[in-house]
């Protein structure tokens, strides 16, 4: 199986890990699950850490052809079309995402204009679609779960998991969201666990479990060794029983309500009001 180039970028703020990937052979890459910089104390935005792609994309001399988002994250803003405005390239995403939309947008009451048909990305993609990154075969495997529009992507050897999988110390993703559901998650991840062992697994997030040094790369063997949640021999019910009894008693993240409010539109921020000013929302004893 092709071996791609993959360069991973840590955001500390918000514990994410964004990457690209290109193909070594030729310049084809892309960038997955890029951060805007986001303060929420003062509501400012920021691309420091965006930049730093835009930096290795320009300084390896890559054609960015893919920006993908595993999903509609709750715990960062996407860059995506800040970056697809500095190094090009199509924004896409899980097909799913047609319903994170239509669940989200009465709860923030969003304009009417806003559509529910994924029509603000470039590109939706569907369970098992293929494309390619210059000479690499990539694949995308849908992992509703997490989310409804969760989403891993196979390039080449190196899978991208989202949020579904984190290090084996870490185990996987909440699923108390609106639309979420663990046995979905427990059915994707056995999904993956059919790829070869030696499959590396990238994660987005990483929160440095007792204290070791934040991690970004273990393989699909390690996984179905470690996983503390779901490695082989869990059954459903016992991993369903365990993710939601840890669900009850994780707290909001602090940037579910500005991301996903972002996230669902593709990354753009909300449109101007009659003063020029773009405001985000909180609903209030809503969530």
């Amino acid at each position: 199986m092709s071996r791609p180039n993959v360069q991973a970028f840590h955001h500390a703020e918000t514990g994410t890990w964004s990457y690209v990937v290109s193909d070594p052979a030729g310049d084809a890459a892309a960038i997955i699950d890029p951060v805007l910089d986001y303060d929420p104390k003062s509501g400012r935005t920021g691309t420091t850490a965006a930049a730093q792609l835009v930096a290795h994309v320009r300084g390896q001399g890559l054609r960015v052809e893919w920006i993908l988002e595993t999903h509609a994250h709750a715990d960062h803003l996407s860059a995506a079309p800040w970056l697809q405005r500095q190094v090009g390239g199509r924004i896409a995403i899980g097909a799913g995402i047609r319903e994170v939309q239509a669940t989200f947008k009465p709860i923030f009451n969003l304009e009417q204009e806003f559509a529910t048909d994924g029509s603000q990305f470039d590109h939706l993609f569907a369970d098992g679609e293929a494309f390619a990154l210059g000479a690499i075969t990539a694949r995308v495997i849908a992992t509703p779960g997490h989310t409804n529009d969760s989403v891993s992507y196979l390039v080449g050897d190196a899978l991208f998991t989202g949020d579904s999988l984190f290090m084996p110390d870490g185990g996987t993703a909440r699923c108390d969201f609106p639309g979420g559901d663990a046995g979905k998650l427990f059915q994707s991840i056995q999904r993956l666990y059919l790829l070869p062992d030696d499959t590396r697994v990238f994660v987005c997030h990483d929160y440095a479990p007792g204290g070791r040094p934040v991690a970004c790369e273990t393989t699909i063997g390690e996984q179905k060794r470690s996983n503390i949640h779901v490695r082989s021999g869990v059954h459903e019910i016992d991993y369903v029983k365990t993710r939601r009894a840890r669900d009850a008693t994780l707290a909001m993240p602090v940037l579910m309500l500005p991301s996903v409010q972002v996230n669902i539109r593709a990354g753009q921020l909300p449109p101007a009001e009659d003063n020029g000013t773009r405001f985000l929302k909180i609903p209030l004893d809503k969530l």
